[in-house]
């Protein structure tokens, strides 16, 4: 049996960068979820396909040829031979990528894949539903935590580093908006799994929130 540690949470939690130092800690293989959705997003997108049409939708995700490159951090994703990491990362990926995570079509599908993912080895996974739904056996869960003000400061510079030209107030309504989207979904929507534990990081540098994970999988 493979080891499964989820970390689930909002956006600006700071989910991804800890995922990676933490799979990078312990050896373990890294899922990036949220890129996953945002591949399907971008793939609908391109194609003019209806985000509520469920069976088009169904359709892509059975076609979809998904793999992450880990040689690099962050890890690049390509949908065959063409690296969509950069592509998938846009505010209108990130919107359209919780509308579609909510048709059960795609949920379904990328659950699918997501645990035959976790066939290859112990991962450390990151999401919105990991320990709720994808993986409810997980030997250990977390759920990240921020205050609005600062996952919207992160997720601000995020986007600067990136080159994008933003402005703060229009960050803030994206996450407002991403954020009810999250929650309100009726299908696996984003919430603690009962048995994680959770971890506010307003105040907290990512290793530190690492050292709280691995201080967490030892006493277990």
């Amino acid at each position: 049996m493979t080891e499964v540690i989820t970390i689930d949470g909002p956006s600006g939690s700071g989910k991804s960068t800890i995922g990676r130092i933490l799979a990078k800690r312990l050896n373990f293989i890294y899922l990036d979820t949220g890129a996953m959705y945002r591949a399907v997003a971008l793939v609908a997108d391109r194609s003019g396909i209806d985000p509520t049409d469920g069976r088009a939708l169904g359709n892509i995700c059975k076609d979809l040829d998904l793999h992450f490159k880990t040689d690099e951090d962050p890890p690049r994703l390509f949908s065959g031979k063409e690296d969509i990491s950069m592509a998938i990362r846009t505010p209108e990926m990130d919107i359209l990528s919780s509308k579609i995570s909510s048709i059960p079509e795609v949920r379904e599908a990328m659950t699918s894949l997501q645990r035959k993912m976790a066939e290859q080895g112990d991962i450390v996974t990151e999401g919105r539903d990991m320990g709720t739904v994808v993986f409810p056996e997980a030997g250990h869960k977390f759920f990240l935590t921020a205050t609005p003000e600062v996952r919207a400061e992160r997720r601000y510079k995020e986007r600067l580093d990136r080159g994008e030209s933003i402005s703060k107030t229009l960050v803030e309504t994206d996450m407002k908006k991403r954020d009810h989207q999250d929650q309100t979904r009726t299908l696996a929507p984003l919430r603690p799994a009962d048995d994680a534990k959770l971890i506010d990081s307003t105040t907290l540098e990512p290793e530190q929130v690492v050292k709280v994970i691995q201080g967490h999988i030892k006493r277990k």
